[in-house]
């Protein structure tokens, strides 16, 4: 298996220069979500081509976002999600796909790329790697205890009323919330009654309030550091990805502990997103980013990622190779209504992202 390290964003610029110096033939190098890929995927990759795979991570779209916009980044493939790849193209930061060298295209699910359309037309210069939503992985036997039956698991209201998010963390249940303007801005303003999508500066100013006032109750705001908290028990409530808040269960699960992890997607709306897979303009191994993502296409690599990693998949043919358990369930895979009621990450105006940030960073600092 190729080298995995976590990168943090203090280190990222030093990696970066790192990676693009030692890139030779026989290798692909790819920057991916962390705990995103199944344990012997990349060993496989390395088996049937005789490519290494040198494997970084990160947490946060913001993070592979400032090094593909500064540029000689040295990864091959990278992943970003929908609403960053299409600011990402207009700065010119991808190459077009081969589509001659990527012969599983055809197992992608026809109405999922048709979703896609207005993201990339044809696939141009992606193609999708997981699929899933935004919501809140809970410890089901201390919310019930602290809030009583009725706790209103299916709400927003567990990160976002100051009631209830005082009554948890009175209790000693820890509160997260992921480290991103753009993923707790619009669900808050989803919980207000607002468009979550909405630019009127008004709109996410209230939003951020909305979280101000319920700050002090967080223990903190991460992007990654809830899933081992989940299945530890140093958390109870916390805003995170579909599939993250599954392997909390999972391992909770696993170390035979005493309570439940559960995920929700809040009734009053949440993000569906997908993440992309591309490669950069100055990828120094194209051939070799293309036999990567051909590979991911294989339907049985897919499924045996998705069984993993506990994200949907766009791979129609991969299907037939998933457990009952993984195609039934529809926090996984939601049911058409619930489908309905959630929302897909545009890009945003400068001036909104500005402003977003802006009004991040003050309610993250308390001023």
């Amino acid at each position: 298996m190729g080298n995995i390290h976590k990168l943090s964003a203090a280190v990222a610029a030093i990696s970066f220069a790192a990676a693009a110096s030692a890139a030779h033939a026989e290798e692909v190098r790819v920057f991916n979500w962390s705990d995103y890929i199944a344990p012997e995927t990349l060993e496989k990759f390395t088996e049937r081509t005789g490519i290494e795979v040198t494997y970084d991570v990160y947490d946060s779209n913001e993070i592979l976002d400032a090094a593909l916009l500064a540029g000689r980044s040295g990864y091959d493939v990278v992943v970003p999600s929908t609403y960053y790849f299409t600011r990402q193209v207009k700065a010119g930061v991808f190459q077009p796909l081969n589509h001659e060298l990527l012969t599983n295209l055809d197992n992608l699910n026809p109405e999922l790329m048709a979703n896609l359309e207005t993201i990339d037309a044809g696939s141009e210069y992606s193609v999708p790697y997981m699929w899933g939503t935004n919501g809140i992985g809970y410890n089901v036997d201390r919310v019930k205890e602290i809030l009583g039956d009725d706790a209103p698991v299916d709400s927003w209201a567990l990160l976002f009323d100051p009631e209830i998010t005082a009554a948890l963390s009175e209790a000693g249940c820890g509160l997260s919330m992921l480290d991103s303007a753009d993923e707790m801005l619009s669900p808050a303003m989803a919980y207000l009654g607002f468009d979550p999508l909405s630019e009127n500066l008004d709109d996410i100013e209230a939003a951020g309030e909305l979280i101000a006032d319920v700050r002090d109750d967080m223990t903190y705001f991460h992007s990654s550091r809830y899933v081992s908290d989940l299945a530890n028990g140093d958390i109870c409530v916390a805003a995170g990805y579909s599939g993250d808040v599954f392997q909390a269960a999972d391992r909770a699960e696993e170390a035979g502990r005493d309570f439940t992890i559960a995920y929700s997607i809040p009734k009053e709306g949440a993000a569906l997103w997908f993440d992309m897979m591309a490669v950069p303009a100055d990828a120094p191994n194209t051939e070799n980013a293309h036999a990567f993502i051909n590979f991911i296409l294989d339907p049985e690599i897919a499924a045996e990622i998705t069984e993993y990693v506990r994200y949907a998949n766009p791979n129609a043919a991969a299907d037939e190779y998933l457990s009952d358990e993984i195609i039934n369930d529809p926090a996984i895979y939601p049911e058409t209504e619930v489908m309905q009621n959630l929302y897909v990450q545009a890009e945003k105006p400068q001036d909104v992202l500005r402003a977003r940030t802006r009004i991040w960073n003050r309610v993250k600092s308390g001023r």
